[in-house]
């Protein structure tokens, strides 16, 4: 048996499993139709796992598929096998366990089910504007209520489906009138091509001291499948190209300084600084290089693992700005699924006297949010020693 039958086999019976049950178990005296009927839509998302998996499909369109399918149709089916399981082993105690669990678990199957939906349609598309205000006895005088506006993880492509989203953002990007915008990471899923419809909007973005930006980890273009080996790096040069043409300034491993009269703040960009398997084109010392050491620095850096691992133990770099998690695009209250995976996955963290910022971010790889939603971040420097204040507004 090959290796292909056998992926297809397993990944079979993964999925089709939590199915077997309901139809054999809860649903055994249903007209066999009806069981069909049942069962269609989980073969519909074994053939999408098959084409992305084994095929190496990962064309937007399909990613959103999978992801569609997952949410609304293996997880409902999950979720309600696995309660239902539950009320089969507490039946052998009680009566009646076994019913009262399927009816629990029909509750929470349609209660996800509205989450997903509501995700899927509505809560990508809802931008929120998050106002920080960050005070340091550091930020000089002149930069008492400067303001910086910070987008993170457009992921462009997800957005063909909903280009009047992007122009929403750009103006109320704009209406907070910005001393200063950065951005920071993943411009794109996995094309240059896919900011071809938007190069027009995206370069309507406005600040005093314009737009400056770093590269995350899908911005090198490493998640596609190319027949050329050489093919992501045209890609990144395509990126990195359209960034410039739309007005974007991108700094990759290297600093600027931005100045109000004899005053100056500094404003550092790495390439990116990916932890665990993600890329890492990181240059901290570098892009350190020829920057006082007393003065107000600010760190853009793509995955804000990079903080813990190399800012805080070899810099003294007083707020850095980074977005990555998306807080997996699902959060309810201060919780998130992400928080499992990285310590700082969004929000406002300090240390000592420095402090990290971590975007949700603007966009997704999928088509969904539920709490998480696309997010705005408007901060505002203060000259002050007071702690942070962290407000929300839509």
């Amino acid at each position: 048996m090959t290796t292909f039958f056998i992926i297809f086999i397993v990944i079979g019976l993964f999925l089709l499993l939590p199915d077997a049950y309901i139809i054999f178990g809860v649903l055994r005296n249903v007209s066999w139709w009806w069981k069909v009927l049942f069962f269609l839509p989980t073969l519909a998302f074994y053939f999408v796992v098959i084409k992305i998996f084994v095929f190496g499909d990962t064309r937007q369109g399909a990613m959103n598929w999978l992801f569609r399918l997952s949410l609304l149709v293996f997880l409902p089916v999950f979720i309600f096998a696995i309660i239902s399981i539950i009320g089969k082993g507490i039946g052998l105690f009680w009566e009646h366990g076994f019913m009262v669990f399927n009816w629990i678990a029909l509750g929470v199957t349609c209660l996800w089910l509205i989450v997903a939906v509501y995700g899927l349609t509505l809560g990508w598309k809802k931008v929120t504007v998050e106002k920080v205000t960050v005070a340091s006895s550091k930020i000089p005088e002149s930069f008492n209520g400067y303001k910086i506006v910070q987008l993170s993880d457009f992921h462009i492509g997800t957005y063909a489906s909903s280009p009047k989203t992007v122009e929403k953002i750009v103006k109320k990007v704009n209406s907070l009138n910005p001393d200063l915008i950065v951005f920071t990471g993943d411009l794109v899923n996995t094309s240059s091509s896919e900011i071809t419809q938007f190069e027009d909007v995206l370069s309507q973005l406005k600040a005093k001291d314009g737009v400056l930006a770093v590269l995350g980890n899908h911005d090198y273009c490493l998640y596609k499948h190319y027949v050329a080996p050489d093919s992501p790096q045209k890609e990144l040069s395509k990126v990195v190209a359209t960034e410039k043409k739309i007005g974007w300034k991108l700094l990759r491993n290297e600093n600027l300084q931005i100045k109000r009269g004899d005053d100056s703040i500094a404003i550092i960009g790495v390439e990116n600084a990916g932890g665990k398997s993600f890329t890492d084109r990181s240059d901290l010392k570098k892009a350190l290089s020829g920057i006082p050491e007393n003065e107000f620095k600010i760190l853009l850096s793509h995955d804000p693992s990079h903080w813990r691992r190399e800012v805080l133990p070899k810099s003294n770099i007083d707020l850095m700005l980074a977005g990555h998690t998306h807080a997996m695009q699902f959060k309810i209250g201060n919780w998130s699924p992400s928080k499992y995976s990285y310590p700082e996955w969004g929000g406002l963290y300090s240390e000592g006297n420095q402090q990290l910022y971590v975007s949700t971010g603007i966009g997704e790889n999928v088509a969904f949010r539920f709490g998480a939603f696309p997010q705005i971040v408007l901060i505002d420097l203060k000259r002050d020693t007071m702690p942070f204040v962290h407000g929300k507004t839509s």
